[in-house]
């Protein structure tokens, strides 16, 4: 479903229906009472009466029910930022989505540049995060995408330059869907807008641009157990010998001994620690 200007257009059996949210659905001040992505009811006269419940949010910008959020950078122009892989990488599990890592441009750089690249995201297999290289200006790797996307409603994030637009239009093969082409049942004019829009695959699923995904701040953690759930290689199935250890500075430490043996990204556990002490900082002790 997407909303564009107090309207809702909701995608059923290959229509699309212009409809209006019901009265009671409505909440004062509430910007999520329904909202791009959410799974809904609506009834003959086009009035949507029932919201199902939602699996993930994302707030900026506002959509809902995600299956996977692709982390998009570039392997150059602009260069390729692995703090920021990681913070968006963070953002995923807080928002409970699946991050997908596509790194675009490859016609750009030589293999050795393509390898180095890998080495330093090595990581991600421990994460069981998925990597696809692709480059939109030669079509290398979008098939790829495409088939393990498919049958899934994927949201789209990353820094500006990144290639977002042209991998959308790739993946759906067309221009971004606009209102007034939509099938509408109701006798009304046309409305356009640049809003948040769920755009169609050819075949099944959803690709979504979500450019407010791309910003750098990291969530609204609350206390540094969230932030350790937040990292699951720390789960190594062993307690630490304390049992209120933020595997910083304690002694006896799982995930610290985990790292020094290699089992841990060295890399992972020191943006655990930037996280940690930025946190901590500028808001925890706030608090």
């Amino acid at each position: 479903m997407t909303k564009m200007q107090g309207f809702y257009y909701v995608e059923s059996q290959g229509q699309t229906y212009e409809c209006r949210l019901r009265g009671i659905l409505k909440k004062t001040d509430r910007k999520d009472n329904c909202i791009v992505g959410d799974i809904v009811e609506f009834s003959e006269d086009y009035s949507i009466t029932k919201v199902y419940e939602r699996k993930n949010i994302i707030h900026r910008p506002l959509v809902a029910n995600i299956d996977y959020i692709v982390i998009q950078f570039s392997a150059m122009d602009p260069k390729l930022d692995y703090e920021r892989i990681n913070i968006l990488i963070l953002n995923s599990y807080y928002y409970r989505i699946k991050p997908v890592i596509i790194i675009n441009k490859i016609d750009l750089v030589e293999e050795s540049d393509i390898e180095e690249i890998k080495n330093n995201l090595q990581y991600l297999k421990a994460l069981d995060i998925d990597l696809f290289f692709v480059s939109t200006a030669e079509n290398i790797g979008i098939e790829e995408v495409k088939s393990y996307i498919k049958g899934h409603v994927t949201a789209f994030g990353g820094p500006s330059g990144v290639g977002k637009s042209s991998i959308l239009n790739l993946l759906q093969e067309g221009v971004t869907l606009k209102v007034g082409e939509t099938s509408r049942k109701l006798k009304r004019g046309k409305h356009t807008t640049r809003a948040t829009t769920l755009l169609p695959l050819k075949e099944e699923g959803f690709v979504i641009d979500t450019p407010g995904f791309s910003s750098v701040d990291l969530p609204e953690i609350e206390n540094v157990q969230e932030l350790i759930d937040l990292f699951p290689e720390f789960d190594l199935g062993k307690p630490c010998k304390f049992s209120n250890c933020i595997h910083v500075n304690e002694p006896g430490c799982v995930v610290k001994n985990a790292v020094e043996n290699g089992l841990i990204s060295k890399e992972r556990y020191e943006f655990f620690l930037r996280c940690y002490e930025k946190l901590k900082l500028e808001r925890w002790n706030k608090l």
